[in-house]
């Protein structure tokens, strides 16, 4: 099937091609430098700088379909402007599309009533604060979202909160005001997928602890702001509850299928873009009397890139389709499968170009290893290949049984 983009979304790519090349990637040595000398624990001026500048010409908050807050692109109208965007790291945050914002507002936008919708969706949507989601926790496999020890308990008017989560995305920004916090509001339920809850948790609430920033293969800051953050007796409205008791399963099922098909657009972009400078790095070194283009290695290796990420795009472009017409729970199986196939493309692809550059490859200069670690770590977030794979087995299989 040929996707062919509308004449709506051919203009917004156009003016982000051009937003690139302008402000996006004469400033990435820039925002390199501002995350490795101010952590993760501080605001990045250049990010700060460029979005008044995103949001002036109308390239803000593109991700959200169906709007009042943005052009309400499709899945897959959204998807060839998320994979530009995924070209650089520092670009998704300068246009309001970088998770985990994007998957709160999405849940904000869907399940949020309109108290919880005023007082943090509008101000998220806005760019004026920053969220967290926190899921995963230390002490238990958190791929098996059931095992999810921590406690979401009434008390009266009030949810007392207790729990120990790390890989808390954005929770170390100074900006964060918000995490959409997961825990157990009925443990002893017999239906497993009806224990789990998701509740509004404001950061500046007593008894909530940010312990540390954790690195990604030693990278602190970026590709990612991952945390360690202890609630002890954390104490918020029940008004703050989500949808409802029983219903964090429900909410994150609805979150977490946009959120895998992001990053898989954003991904494909990475790779693209390393491509490029696998090909470039290839026809600019010589070796051995010739350029290391030439060397049968090198060509093979460019051929396979090229067909994988081709591979890569049609199947994350149908499973937007796919979303869009039956809808994220329906799609389960075409976003299993490109949340599988994507970031293993990524990892092999930057490996090669990596290889391509020599020693160098392995250095901050190129962007290899940031753009190695957001590949790798995407085998992770979101649920695991293993995971991913499995479902996909069962799937198939029960067209036989």
């Amino acid at each position: 099937m040929a996707f062919t983009p509308t004449p709506r979304v051919l203009q917004l790519q156009q003016r982000l091609m051009a937003f690139m090349e302008e402000h996006i990637y004469p400033n990435e040595t820039r925002h390199l430098q501002e995350a490795e000398t101010l952590g993760p624990w501080a605001v990045l001026p250049v990010v700060e700088e460029l979005k008044p500048k995103a949001k002036a010409v109308g390239l803000w908050n593109l991700f959200l379909p169906e709007s009042e807050h943005g052009p309400g692109l499709s899945n897959l109208e959204y998807a060839p402007l998320c994979e530009i965007m995924g070209r650089s790291l520092l670009a998704p945050e300068v246009f309001n599309c970088s998770a985990p914002d994007t998957g709160n507002m999405e849940v904000l936008a869907r399940y949020g009533t309109p108290e919880q919708q005023a007082r943090w969706l509008k101000p998220l949507l806005a760019g004026e604060i920053r969220s967290c989601f926190a899921m995963t926790e230390p002490k238990v496999a958190s791929s098996d979202a059931t095992n999810i020890e921590s406690l979401i308990q009434r008390d009266g008017g009030d949810y007392v909160i207790n729990g120990h989560k790390w890989y808390t995305t954005g929770a170390t920004d100074p900006r964060c005001q918000i995490a959409i916090f997961m825990g157990k509001s009925d443990p002893d339920n017999a239906d497993r997928h009806r224990q789990q809850s998701m509740i509004l948790v404001p950061m500046d609430s007593p008894g909530i602890e940010v312990k540390r920033s954790l690195p990604v293969f030693g990278f602190y800051g970026m590709p990612d702001r991952a945390a360690e953050v202890t609630f002890t007796n954390v104490r918020v409205p029940a008004a703050n509850m989500l949808l409802g008791e029983g219903r964090g399963f429900e909410i994150a099922q609805g979150r977490l299928g946009p959120g895998r098909i992001h990053h898989c657009m954003r991904l494909i972009g990475l790779a693209e873009r390393t491509l490029e400078k696998m090909c470039r790095r290839s026809l600019d070194r010589v070796a051995f009397g010739q350029p290391v283009a030439t060397q049968g290695v090198t060509l093979e290796r460019i051929a396979q890139a090229r067909i994988l990420i081709e591979q890569a795009r049609l199947l994350t472009l149908n499973a937007a389709e796919r979303m869009d017409m039956v809808g994220n729970k329906e799609a389960k199986t075409e976003i299993a499968m490109i949340k599988v196939a994507v970031p293993n493309m990524a990892c092999q692809v930057v490996d090669w170009a990596i290889q391509v550059h020599g020693g160098g490859g392995t250095s901050n200069d190129f962007g290899l290893t940031h753009a190695y670690a957001m590949a790798r770590l995407l085998r992770l977030a979101d649920g695991p290949d293993e995971v991913h794979r499995n479902q996909i087995g069962k799937l198939e299989l029960r067209k036989y049984r």
